[in-house]
C-alpha cells in the first residue's frame, strides 16, 4: 500500500502500543505499556492520528505537539473524540513524552508504533523513521491524510493544517 487517502478505509489489524495515562506527570514512573487496536477503535470513532518521526525532537516538540495542546477545545469542536501520536519511539518514550507536554489523560494520547509496522504498511517512512503525516479517520473512513516533507514544516499535519479540513 502507499500512503492512504481521503475516501478509504481505514485497514484492519492495525495495532499501536502504548501506556494509558493515569494523571501522574512523573516521567520516571513507567507504567505498564499495552494494545491498542487501531482499527476498532477508529471503527466508532473520530480520530487524529499525528505521526512524527522521534518524540522531543525539535520540530515534533516545539512546533507539531504543542499545535494540538493549543487547539485541543477547537479539534473537539470540530467533532474529534481523540488525538493520537505515534512515533517509531517505544510506548514508554512516548508516555514520558505525553507527561512532559503536561497531558495527564486520554485527551492527546501518545503510542508507538513499534517496528514502524502501520507507517512501513502504508510506505509513510523515511529510514527507520515515520515521515511527518496526520490522517483524519472518521468512523473507519479516511477523510484527510496528508505528508510534510520540508524538513521543519508542519503545515499539512499540524493542528491548524487539520482544522482547516475538517
Amino acid at each position: 500500500m502507499s500512503g492512504l487517502k481521503a475516501g478509504d478505509f481505514f485497514p484492519p489489524n492495525v495495532t499501536f502500543t502504548y501506556v494509558p495515562p493515569t494523571g501522574d506527570l512523573n516521567v520516571t514512573a513507567c507504567g505498564i505499556g499495552i494494545q491498542y487496536d487501531a482499527s476498532k477503535e477508529f471503527a466508532s470513532k473520530k480520530v487524529v492520528l499525528v505521526a512524527v518521526p522521534g518524540a522531543f525532537t525539535p520540530t515534533c516538540q516545539v512546533s507539531h505537539v504543542t499545535s494540538y495542546l493549543a487547539k485541543l477545545d477547537d479539534l473537539k469542536a470540530k467533532g474529534v473524540d481523540q488525538v493520537i501520536f505515534i512515533a517509531s519511539n517505544d510506548h514508554w518514550v512516548m508516555a514520558a513524552w505525553g507527561k512532559a507536554n503536561g497531558v495527564k489523560d486520554d485527551s492527546i494520547l501518545f503510542m508507538s508504533d513499534a517496528g514502524l509496522e502501520f507507517s512501513k504498511s502504508i510506505g509513510w517512512t523515511q529510514g527507520d523513521r515515520t515521515l511527518r503525516y496526520a490522517i483524519v479517520v472518521d468512523h473507519g473512513k479516511v477523510t484527510y491524510a496528508e505528508v510534510d516533507s520540508v524538513r521543519g514544516s508542519i503545515e499539512n499535519t499540524g493542528a491548524e493544517g487539520v482544522l482547516a479540513k475538517l
